[in-house]
């Protein structure tokens, strides 16, 4: 097939990517709406529900650069394929389990895996995209994380009430399984310049040795995924707990929240590709993020009814700057050096996001819901001043 031909089919492509990540996101991200179930009907600690839910993050961020590394040498079709097939495995055998701890180290294997979509599948799109149309394409790629939470928190909360954990964790083993399949019989891997004509123009030179500009967007990065985090992994608990919802109710918010922010990183992506820039807008939504968090611990303090109003602003907007650094990283980093990039990438935004769970669990639970989402908004604020001034 001729790379014409195959250039026509980058969008199909795309989809494909989308539903990896939007599989991964199930398990890496959904994890968190079992943290009611566990709490109530296990009678596990907040902090131990937060802990559990943290575990598909912790053990990705293990294997994020090391993905990556496989993508860069190999493709990225091998990457998604194998990435996913260890995750529903995984994810299988957990539903199987009754012990907190081998449950523990189960997520923390399917999260290993799962991980795999977060390089890979953006090595594609800057792969198959010119530049003037990734903006709006690593957006759409970027909807799937949202997407994903908002399939698991329409889904999983249900299957947990009515049929418990096990039946919950089918969800996402399911998913993970056709994603396998589904990215081994259509991934395409991108064409990029052999390793002479790289070696030429200095694409196989580290990114990390010719400036700081990577670094910083990491750093960004790692700032912005704190509230991001806060919002994803209490939300449920914050209105089933803080404003009386019910299962039902509040899972359908969260949906909401998670399909108005995936539509968000797409308009975002399409905004970059328009003023020709990744880190003008990402100054910009990092401030609107660090309003937002203020914004919701000012509501939910006053107990005003716009407090769930202002949830789903603070979801959107924290949702929404993902796709901008991604496009960013794999532009800066190149063909040869991308899925590494992003595999740090990555690994700075997993090492944090796992930590979320229990400190904030552990925050809240001491002081309250108010002041751990106005901590969390220091973390976007201090972001403004990390992003490079320039692409």
């Amino acid at each position: 097939m001729s790379v014409l031909t195959i250039g026509n089919r980058r969008w199909l492509i795309l989809a494909l990517g989308v539903f990896a990540q939007t599989a991964q996101a199930t398990v890496v991200n959904g994890a968190a709406f079992l943290i009611p179930t566990w709490h109530d009907d296990a009678g596990y600690t907040l902090a131990q529900s937060g802990t559990l839910a943290a575990a598909p993050l912790f053990g990705g961020m293990f294997t994020l650069v090391a993905w990556g590394a496989l993508a860069d040498r190999f493709g990225e079709r091998l990457a998604l394929s194998t990435g996913m097939a260890i995750t529903a495995t995984a994810v299988t055998a957990a539903t199987f389990t009754t012990s907190p701890a081998a449950l523990g180290v189960l997520l923390a294997c399917a999260g290993a895996g799962a991980v795999s979509a977060n390089a890979a599948s953006g090595r594609v799109v800057v792969g198959w995209f010119p530049i003037h149309q990734r903006g709006l394409a690593m957006g759409i790629r970027q909807m799937s994380v949202p997407l994903g939470v908002a399939a698991s928190a329409l889904v999983i909360p249900q299957l947990a009430r009515e049929h418990g954990t096990a039946w919950a964790l089918a969800f996402p083993a399911i998913v993970c399984g056709v994603a396998a399949v589904a990215c081994a019989v259509g991934i395409v891997d991108p064409p990029r310049p052999d390793r002479a004509e790289a070696a030429r123009t200095g694409a196989l030179t580290n990114p990390y040795r010719t400036g700081a500009e990577l670094t910083r967007i990491h750093v960004a990065s790692i700032l912005l995924v704190i509230p991001q985090y806060v919002v994803w992994t209490y939300a449920l608990v914050w209105l089933i707990a803080d404003r009386g919802w019910d299962e039902t109710g509040a899972g359908l918010v969260i949906t909401a929240a998670q399909i108005l922010g995936a539509l968000a990183r797409v308009v975002v992506g399409a905004w970059s590709d328009r003023v020709g820039s990744r880190l003008g807008p990402l100054r910009i939504v990092s401030a609107i993020t660090a309003v937002s968090m203020l914004a919701l611990a000012a509501t939910s303090l006053a107990d005003s009814p716009a407090a769930v109003a202002v949830l789903l602003l603070a979801s959107v907007a924290s949702s929404s700057p993902n796709g901008l650094a991604f496009t960013a990283v794999a532009e800066i980093a190149g063909p040869y050096w991308g899925g590494r990039a992003l595999g740090v990438q990555n690994t700075g935004q997993f090492v944090f996001a796992a930590a979320v769970g229990p400190v904030f669990g552990a925050l809240i639970a001491t002081v309250g819901f108010p002041l751990a989402f106005t901590l969390s908004a220091i973390a976007p604020a201090a972001a403004i001043l990390v992003v490079p001034k320039r692409d």
